[in-house]
């Protein structure tokens, strides 16, 4: 009877030993999903950045001399080039402002808190306080705008205040899509109040 109460004594002391063991156990090692994210670094980062886009009217080789057109300057008071990733972009942490020119050499002007260019898909995304001014006084207001470079497509699925000076309206919407000249234009929902003019 003693030798069976000594056993059982141990057998207890062995099970709460392990116990304690695997309470006081911590995992200190985070997780974000399956497992931590790497951080990535930039492989240049530039200061008062001013790229300006051209192009010329006929395809010139390396000795031939032609007038070029600029089509459009982005400037940022930073950019950060992450062209050393698979999957390639740049951000431009600060803001830009880009003005465009059209056929006529009459600028419009994009501008946003926030901006990445993703290399490999040619889209732009801008983000925060996005506001488009067209030479002739159109002004679209979003918080987050979509630009397609390889379409000449822009777009939105956020709300918009698109202001329209030539008619006196402004329409509030959900949602939108348009060509870079603004003579497409198809919001996907619209409320608030709209002036039309009547034609004779």
């Amino acid at each position: 009877m003693k030798q069976t109460s000594i056993i059982n004594l141990k057998c207890f002391a062995t099970v709460f030993t392990v116990a304690i063991l695997f309470i006081s156990c911590k995992d200190n090692y985070k997780r974000v999903g399956e497992e931590a994210v790497k951080p990535i670094f930039p492989q240049g980062v530039a200061q008062n950045f001013t790229l300006t886009y051209t192009e010329t009217k006929q395809e010139m080789s390396t000795e031939d001399s032609a007038n070029s057109k600029i089509i459009a300057i982005l400037t940022s008071p930073i950019t950060e080039d992450f062209d050393n990733q698979n999957f390639k972009f740049r951000t431009f942490p600060e803001g830009l402002k880009v003005d465009f020119f059209d056929e006529k050499n009459q600028k419009s002007v994009i501008t946003a808190d926030y901006g990445i260019v993703y290399s490999q898909t040619n889209l732009i995304d801008l983000q925060g306080n996005v506001v488009i001014e067209s030479h002739d006084g159109k002004k679209l207001e979003t918080p987050q705008l979509f630009f397609d470079r390889t379409n000449n497509w822009i777009f939105t699925e956020e709300e918009f205040t698109y202001t329209n000076p030539e008619d006196g309206t402004v329409m509030d919407g959900e949602g939108m899509d348009f060509n870079r000249d603004f003579s497409f234009f198809n919001a996907h929902k619209t409320y608030g109040l709209m002036t039309l003019k009547e034609t004779e």
